[in-house]
């Protein structure tokens, strides 16, 4: 069984067990997060939602909080002596997904 959720913007097919990197989520390491916008559930039986399914939810442990790789932003305007470098660094949080509920 697998799943469709929404969080943090973006979308992310899980399934149970699966470890998955997601924007940064307000927990604590250890504790238990709940994805209640979950967009399409398939395996057995398909549920699609409209923009949800209804009584749906993802339950996951959040395993670790981190910061991705720095990337690099330079702007320049050719011949007018505009330069600007920037670096940034996106927050994640990493959960370990326990169980799907549809």
């Amino acid at each position: 069984m697998y799943a469709i959720i929404e969080t943090g913007g973006k979308q992310v097919k899980v399934e149970e067990g699966q470890e998955v990197y997601v924007e940064k989520v307000d927990a604590s390491e250890g504790e238990e997060v709940t994805f209640d916008n979950v967009i399409f559930v398939g395996g057995g039986e398909v549920k699609t939602g409209s923009p949800y399914v209804d009584g749906a939810k993802v339950s996951a442990k959040v395993q670790k909080h981190g910061r991705q790789k720095k990337i690099t932003v330079f702007k320049m305007k050719k011949r007018k002596g505009y330069r600007r470098k920037q670096g940034h660094r996106q927050p994640y949080t990493k959960v370990i997904i326990d169980k799907i509920e549809a």
